[in-house]
């Protein structure tokens, strides 16, 4: 299997050639150019009736002879829509290939592997996660990892990271509906899991522990962070248009479990919200939460240090700044930052998949933190001080506009179809030198971060067509792999040719 974009075929161009010369040749009759289209009809060895107009049986519409193109397609009409592209490529925002060579890298994950599910069920999420089982065999203080995926049959499937990558567990029963997203803590002993019935589930092993329900509806993200001194963070975004912080605490008692306890802290967003990520402030190191939702193009900052004092009251969290995706445009823009992730490298840089149609489109953005200087007192008493007038707002617009333009270091197009039910996703490679992207055709595509261009195409693993609807990129056992899994019901991992020259056979399965 190549993982290489395929160019063209041999049909392909002798068809492209035979509409380029229809398309002359309508030309040339229209004009009246008749010497010229005899001379040229003679040399090409067309037909003599090459380029005239018929009238398509049933219809009003025009047609050529020899081929299926519509009045519309004329020689001025596919220079109009060259303009068109060549407009559309100037919003696009690519690096310099010739900067230097730290480009996409090589070896990248090309070779496909099958992996055989216990059950035949559309998947919703995979990656590599330690997961610590209590079943008496696995010593407590062996942190095993597993291919972790959840399907629509509400399984959670654990599979060995063995050349076999045969079943380690297949849990039924912990949910009352499918598992949308998942995440570790204490170093895989527990986790969370997000559900579509909108439950939040701990669980340690194959056990719940604690459990809430919050949101009424689809808990589609969770993620938790955990503090140097064990504290836990836990934010839920659910398409309930409202996000859920919960804090827990360290416990001196050694015999006591974690409880997931009440909100700390609620948002009520206008739209359901897409992606969320927990972020250390640069220059405060708070920890912030950065949200994307629905109809909006931006992202969203809030501080949730104050919530860090637990209390019995939930109380709302404040939105400190943002940053908008779409700076310079002065009308609504219908896309929203549906995925976002954060650069290995570089924690100040983030990945975004937007949900634009018909393809999608990838952002890498520098992260704009808001700063003390335009979050607290000091500017509401400068505000005071020295009123504003009509060409201070201005200016200030204009400069804010130039820094979150400044900020967009890549936007390029994916050509990854997609429609307004697709749920876009991107993951870094482990070594920050590109990106992944799903696609609702069956085909994931590479990104090189530094230039923005689509440098290699994995195809041959999902059906084609079938929606990508999970991909994970990461270091397992010192090798890179690429995890994907699918409504064809595949679950697939995706590893570098020279490490597995033994999966050669499994080429263009």
């Amino acid at each position: 299997m190549s993982s290489r974009l395929d160019i063209s075929s041999t049909d392909h161009t002798a068809s492209e050639s035979l509409l380029a010369s229809i398309l002359v040749a309508r030309f040339l009759r229209s004009n009246n150019y008749h010497e010229t289209l005899n001379t040229f009809i003679n040399e090409a060895g067309l037909p003599p009736n090459v380029g005239a107009f018929r009238r398509a049986q049933n219809t009003g519409d025009d047609k050529l002879d020899g081929a299926n193109i519509v009045n519309k397609w004329t020689l001025e009409g596919i220079i109009q829509e060259k303009k068109k592209f060549d407009q559309t490529l100037s919003f696009e925002r690519l690096g310099d290939s010739h900067a230097n060579n730290e480009g996409w890298t090589m070896p990248a994950p090309a070779v496909l592997k099958a992996i055989e599910t216990p059950a035949s069920s559309n998947l919703l999420s995979a990656s590599v996660e330690p997961w610590q089982m209590d079943d008496g065999v696995q010593d407590k203080d062996q942190k095993a990892t597993y291919l972790v995926a959840t399907g629509a049959d509400k399984r959670l499937n654990l599979f060995n990271l063995d050349a076999d990558n045969t079943v380690a567990a297949s849990i039924s029963g912990l949910t009352d509906s499918p598992i949308l997203s998942y995440a570790s803590i204490r170093g895989g002993q527990y986790h969370l899991l997000a559900t579509m019935s909108g439950q939040l589930l701990l669980v340690r092993g194959n056990e719940i522990i604690d459990r809430r329900k919050d949101h009424t509806k689809y808990v589609v993200k969770v993620v938790a962070y955990e503090d140097h001194d064990n504290h836990i963070w836990i934010v839920t975004a659910g398409w309930d248009m409202q996000v859920f912080i919960y804090s827990i605490k360290p416990n001196s008692s050694s015999g006591t479990e974690l409880e997931i306890g009440n909100p700390v802290g609620s948002l009520k967003v206008p739209t359901n919200p897409e992606s969320i990520l927990l972020v250390h402030h640069p220059e405060t190191r708070d920890l912030t939460l950065l949200l994307s939702r629905r109809d909006s193009t931006y992202i969203y900052y809030y501080n949730i240090e104050p919530l860090r004092t637990r209390d019995s009251q939930q109380r709302s969290c404040k939105e400190i700044g943002k940053q908008n995706l779409a700076p310079n445009s002065n009308a609504w823009v219908s896309f929203s930052p549906s995925c976002m992730t954060q650069n290995p490298r570089d924690p100040g840089i983030i990945a975004v998949a937007l949900s634009t149609l018909p393809h999608m489109k990838v952002m890498i953005v520098r992260l704009l933190f808001p700063t003390k200087r335009n979050t607290g007192d000091d500017e509401r008493v400068n505000n005071e001080a020295t009123p504003a007038t009509h060409l201070s707002q201005s200016n200030a617009s204009l400069a804010l506009q130039n820094h979150e333009d400044a900020a967009i270091i890549i936007q390029a197009n994916t050509f990854a179809p997609q429609t307004a039910y697709s749920t876009p996703q991107v993951v870094w490679r482990p070594d920050g030198s590109g990106v992944w992207v799903n696609g609702d055709d069956g085909v994931i595509r590479g990104i090189e971060s530094k230039t923005g261009k689509l440098v290699t195409m994995l195809k041959n693993g999902h059906e084609a067509g079938i929606k990508v609807r999970s991909i994970w990129a990461g270091w397992v056992e010192g090798e890179e792999w690429l995890v994907s899994g699918g409504f064809d019901k595949k679950l697939i991992v995706w590893k570098p040719e020279r490490s597995e020259t033994r999966l050669s056979s499994n080429r263009g399965i």
